[in-house]
């Protein structure tokens, strides 16, 4: 495989973006490279088009297979893992929604409940912070019952509702 000034162009902006959301430029830039590439990679196929240390594509691979947006195969004879994504990119927008939702909201969530248990023998803390963290934690609750709702939704029926955009809202009782 030849990585072109085209793809070149999309594997480094993917890179950038992933250091934007927290996520390190070569994992990035590794799962750019396989959502790009027709074939399954090798890791030393991988470290060669990107030019980046092959221990530094293991890691990362590793990542992403935390993840789960990488997945390994194997040819018969062949003792190297070859890998590729999952899915097209409404599966990976849905695995990586789902991924920090449960490294980073669930967690959120989980403490604002426990807060919320403590707050009943609290004498201490003024009410008024009391019902900032009840109002945070029923935000936090109704984002995550929205968010298991729509991700069972089939493709299909997420991207109509995405193409009607806010004309959805006319579909709500009581509104104009």
């Amino acid at each position: 495989m030849q990585v072109t000034a085209l793809m070149e162009k999309y594997i480094l902006h993917w890179g950038e973006m992933g250091t934007r959301w927290g996520v390190n430029r070569t994992v990035s830039q590794i799962h750019a490279l396989l959502y790009l590439s027709p074939e399954p990679l090798n890791a030393e196929q991988i470290a060669d088009l990107l030019s980046v240390a092959r221990s530094n594509v293991s890691t990362s691979l590793k990542e992403l297979q935390s993840w789960d947006l990488v997945q390994v195969s194997n040819i018969l004879g062949d003792r190297r893992d070859l890998f590729h994504t999952k899915g097209d990119c409404w599966q990976m927008l849905l695995t990586i929604v789902e991924g920090r939702k449960r490294r980073e909201i669930d967690p959120i969530l989980s403490m604002l409940r426990q807060c919320e248990l403590e707050m009943v023998d609290d004498t201490e803390t003024p009410e008024a912070v009391k019902d900032k963290i009840r109002e945070m934690s029923r935000f936090v609750g109704t984002l995550v019952d929205w968010y298991q709702q729509v991700s069972q939704l089939p493709k299909g029926t997420l991207v109509k509702m995405m193409n009607m955009g806010a004309k959805i809202a006319r579909f709500i009782p009581g509104l104009k």
